[in-house]
């Protein structure tokens, strides 16, 4: 297993390379001077060529990239235009509650998509199937941010169950924080559980033709273990990278969710850089977040590894 992972590691590593290229030239290609955003109304000669000679910003570009990934490498992302604190402080607010909205997501996605999509595929063909689908493509076809006005005005509004907004860290008021995310971690969930389920299906549907389970039911093993043992953990695999990739997208921030239901995450603070023009932020959030990428897809791998002995065997 350790040479499994010290492969992967070692694709992924270049992969980061290759980020961090794109990352740094993003912020080159964005409009407007980070310099002249600095310098403020007055934008004198002499602020200008300070900050210009600080930021080094005069050096030739590879040279600024070679200055800048060292900082990278010494954990300095820079230091935000609008507020001053340095990018890592505030992603080091704002992920944590991104985290947490994500885990919520994934958590209910997992628990409603995979059993209906174990359900279908073993049912195909009647009621409990075509439920499981209608279900499925509503999810996927319905946009968040309508489900998400819509909760708010059914839940929060009409009946008072749950607040329409704010957020509350689970280390001050664990039950307020649950009551602040349950909509939103909701909301979020619907369209993966709905992918989760058309890939689980899928993929059940193929693992049951196979011969290997047609071999269990001659031997007289109970259905439940046929389904469970044999046929579905042979059908996790894809379901292992959609999840990877499902759960990345939401660590990126999901922008709408964040903004209806007002909660301070890595989405609401992109868009915030974006407007704001604090290029340093922008900078570091897709920094971060493309490594999360990475290192999910990395955990994947290793999944893969410990789920199929296929892959054991071949080392």
């Amino acid at each position: 297993m350790l040479r499994y992972f010290l492969n992967r590691l070692l694709v992924a590593i270049p992969t980061l390379f290759l980020i961090s290229v794109f990352v740094f030239l993003l912020q080159k290609l964005l409009p407007g001077d980070p310099i002249l955003v600095m310098a403020g109304e007055s934008r004198d000669a002499e602020t200008i060529a300070f900050l210009r000679e600080k930021y080094r910003m005069n050096d030739p570009l590879i040279w600024q990239y070679i200055y800048w990934l060292k900082d990278v490498l010494h954990g300095d992302l820079g230091t935000s235009l609008r507020t001053g604190l340095p990018v890592t402080e505030l992603i080091a607010q704002k992920l944590p509650v991104t985290i947490q909205l994500a885990v919520m997501a994934m958590i209910f996605a997992t628990l409603c998509g995979i059993p209906a999509g174990v359900i279908s595929a073993v049912k195909k063909g009647t009621v409990w199937d075509y439920l499981a689908n209608f279900v499925a493509l509503s999810g996927l076809s319905v946009p968040n941010f309508w489900l998400g006005i819509m909760l708010i005005l059914l839940i929060s509004v009409n009946l008072g169950w749950l607040p329409a907004s704010g957020y509350e860290t689970p280390f001050n008021d664990p039950w307020r924080s649950l009551q602040t995310t349950l909509m939103p971690a909701f909301v979020l969930g619907t369209a993966i559980a709905g992918s989760l389920m058309r890939h689980t299906r899928s993929a059940m549907l193929s693992v049951l033709q196979q011969d290997y389970v047609r071999t269990a039911r001659a031997k007289g093993l109970r259905e439940k273990v046929v389904i469970l043992q044999h046929a579905f953990r042979n059908a996790l695999l894809p379901i292992i990278t959609l999840s990877a990739v499902m759960f990345g997208e939401l660590l990126a921030g999901a922008v709408l969710t964040e903004q209806i239901f007002t909660i301070p995450g890595f989405g609401k603070m992109i868009v915030d850089a974006v407007f704001n023009r604090d290029y340093a932020v922008v900078q570091g959030v897709v920094l971060v977040t493309a490594t999360s990428f990475i290192l999910i897809n990395l955990l994947a791998d290793l999944l893969y590894f410990v789920l199929n002995p296929r892959m054991r065997a071949s080392l």
